[in-house]
């Protein structure tokens, strides 16, 4: 049966007010969520910057190296239900980035997996109402053998904030439940404040790029902090001529190496420009092989040190307008390699 142009008008009508009402549902959400992050802030500029600094400092000597290397000891993020699936995330970003961290289920430290918590760690304790029943066995554990405990908590007088050395008080704000019922905009803010505790103590520690590469060998990420001069061809496979050079060699030269370029160096070695196939295109005419390098080349071309991140490569291959595929790896302005679209799509990058 025909479906009639006043029936197909009602269908679009319903359709489009359904998908207003769901858009107008997220942005409530994210309006609260961002009211709640904004307090959060404001807490950082008042009364949680203090405890903020000293659970930083707790951490960072909890978890500074010994000269060979391994830590004094780790941070133990855990938390129930909703905390602990962020006291999962903190710990693993914590882990990330220089700051040795695991997650202990509360319910299963009091059934022997406190044993593997060390005299030496602190332990970083999330809980909304501070007042989580399976955190009990990890709170006294504390107390019994003196390890440092933080709690990250919305509740002054709760029991985890009293017995903690530093309380992360988070201010209290409404979620973005209707009901005010599910964990939404608290656990948007307990996640925050984990992520601004594993970033101060990043900066802290100096933690470097290349610290960052050693914990994440795999995948897209991993490949993107591998170093220009890992991946980089090197002589005699850079494509070099000359100012002097005439087109009809310099053309021989690109389709030689077979990078789809060739760079003009000067007498003393430094690279002042480089021949692409746009370059060809552009100064396409009769005379084109009568020409000098120097008069096709684009001058002063961009390049990049050998211990550019290959993700900051790529980053610049993408900047122009025109993206373009091969890059020179330059050391006081003499190419000592050149990289290719290809060799990124190698690595898994590009």
């Amino acid at each position: 049966m025909a479906i009639s142009f006043s029936e197909r008008q009602a269908a679009k009508k319903a359709a489009r007010a359904k998908a207003d009402s769901a858009a107008s549902s997220a942005r409530r959400t994210i309006e609260i969520e961002q009211i709640g992050l904004a307090a959060l802030s404001a807490a950082l500029n008042d009364g949680l910057a203090e405890p903020f600094a000293r659970a930083v400092e707790t951490i960072a000597v909890t978890t500074a190296e010994h000269e060979s290397g391994a830590p004094n000891g780790r941070v133990v993020v855990s938390g129930v239900g909703k905390s602990g699936h962020i006291a999962r995330k903190i710990a693993a970003t914590f882990a990330s980035t220089g700051t040795p961290a695991f997650f202990v289920h509360p319910a299963e430290a009091s059934h022997g997996d406190l044993g593997m918590v060390t005299r030496g760690d602190v332990i970083l304790a999330v809980s909304w109402s501070g007042e989580t029943v399976e955190l009990r066995a990890l709170i006294e554990f504390s107390r019994r053998f003196g390890n440092k405990l933080i709690a990250m908590t919305a509740a002054p007088e709760s029991s985890l904030a009293r017995q903690a050395d530093v309380a992360l008080l988070l201010p209290k704000v409404a979620e973005a439940c209707p009901h005010g019922l599910a964990p939404t905009t608290s656990t948007l803010l307990q996640l925050a404040l984990g992520d601004a505790l594993a970033i101060a103590l990043l900066e802290s520690k100096g933690f470097t790029a290349e610290r960052f590469r050693d914990y994440h060998p795999g995948g897209r990420l991993g490949a993107s902090l591998h170093f220009v001069r890992d991946i980089m061809h090197r002589e005699p496979a850079i494509p070099l001529v000359s100012p002097a050079t005439p087109m009809s060699q310099a053309i021989l030269t690109i389709s030689e190496k077979g990078v789809g370029c060739v760079g003009v160096v000067d007498d003393a070695g430094r690279l002042v420009g480089v021949v692409t196939d746009g370059d060809l295109r552009r100064k396409m005419s009769p005379r084109l092989l009568e020409l000098k390098a120097s008069e096709v080349m684009t001058a002063a071309p961009k390049t990049v040190p050998p211990d550019t991140l290959v993700g900051e490569a790529l980053a610049i291959m993408n900047l122009d307008q025109r993206p373009f595929t091969v890059l020179f790896v330059v050391e006081d302005d003499r190419p000592v390699g050149i990289v290719h679209m290809h060799d990124l799509l190698r690595i898994g990058v590009a």
